[in-house]
């Protein structure tokens, strides 16, 4: 348990510096963070049926993600998004030099990997420059929310849980931390409205929400995964976490439809 604290601790504070020293430093630590996670969905899912192309699959999904950031930052103009098109060939040619029983398996799997795991984290490094200009309060606001809905069901299920939420996939997930875990981001979203009023309190509540409910389905999809490969934890690297995709599979689901959420109220 003290081990599990301190990672804990450790890791928040460089993610909250990530956040407050700059839009650069943000975009750099998201993209390293979310080939990190990319590196364990690969090693997970790779099976001896079909397996993903690991190192084509980072550097497409490395590249993907910087190529857009610096876009979105001005470091360089949208003609040169047209070099991510040949990698993404490279990914069927390659196959073709590879033995493998089932070649399109490992192909979905390679592209799945980019859709599942990069296309979140770069919709949540959007939330730091929707208004043109860096700002850290919407990810920031997003990540404290996330984290309290975590919480929240953590308690609320251990205490109370008695009606199983979705036993075929969790077995220790219940209705009970499930609305704990509402309750506490709710309440977390209204204390962001108020010394974060980047946005309205009903568009923090709304992102509340969305976070807490696509959040836990975020939980339930990598724990599905994880279940189908017959694995524990999606990685080592955090001792007492588990895995990096442990620690931010609640995002993948919620980060997308938060950003569609706020394009479509702020425009």
């Amino acid at each position: 348990m003290r081990t599990r604290a301190i990672t804990g601790l450790f890791f928040v504070i460089v993610l909250l510096s990530a956040m407050f020293l700059g839009q650069y430093v943000f975009a750099v630590f998201f993209i390293v963070l979310s080939i990190c996670c990319l590196d364990e969905f690969y090693r997970i899912i790779a099976d001896d049926a079909a397996k993903p192309s690991r190192p084509l699959g980072l550097l497409v999904g490395g590249v993907l993600f910087a190529a857009y950031a610096a876009l979105r930052l001005d470091i360089f103009t949208a003609h040169y998004l047209g070099l991510i098109a040949p990698l993404i060939a490279s990914v069927f040619i390659t196959a073709l030099y590879k033995k493998q029983e089932k070649p399109f398996a490992g192909i979905a799997y390679t592209l799945l990997g980019v859709l599942y795991v990069v296309l979140p984290f770069a919709s949540f490094f959007t939330l730091g420059i929707m208004g043109g200009v860096y700002d850290y309060r919407l990810p920031l606001g997003f990540m404290l929310i996330l984290w309290s809905n975590d919480t929240g069901a953590y308690l609320a299920g251990r205490r109370l849980g008695k009606h199983l939420l979705f036993e075929r996939i969790s077995p220790k997930k219940t209705w009970e931390g499930f609305a704990g875990g509402v309750l506490l981001a709710l309440v977390t979203a209204m204390a962001i409205a108020h010394y974060f009023p980047v946005i309205a309190p009903w568009q923090w509540i709304t992102i509340a929400l969305i976070i807490a409910i696509f959040g836990t389905f975020g939980d339930l999809v990598e724990s599905m995964l994880k279940r189908s490969q017959r694995v524990k934890d999606s990685g080592a690297l955090l001792p007492g976490h588990g895995g990096l995709l442990d620690r931010f599979d609640g995002l993948l689901l919620a980060a997308p439809i938060v950003l569609a959420f706020l394009h479509t109220v702020l425009n």
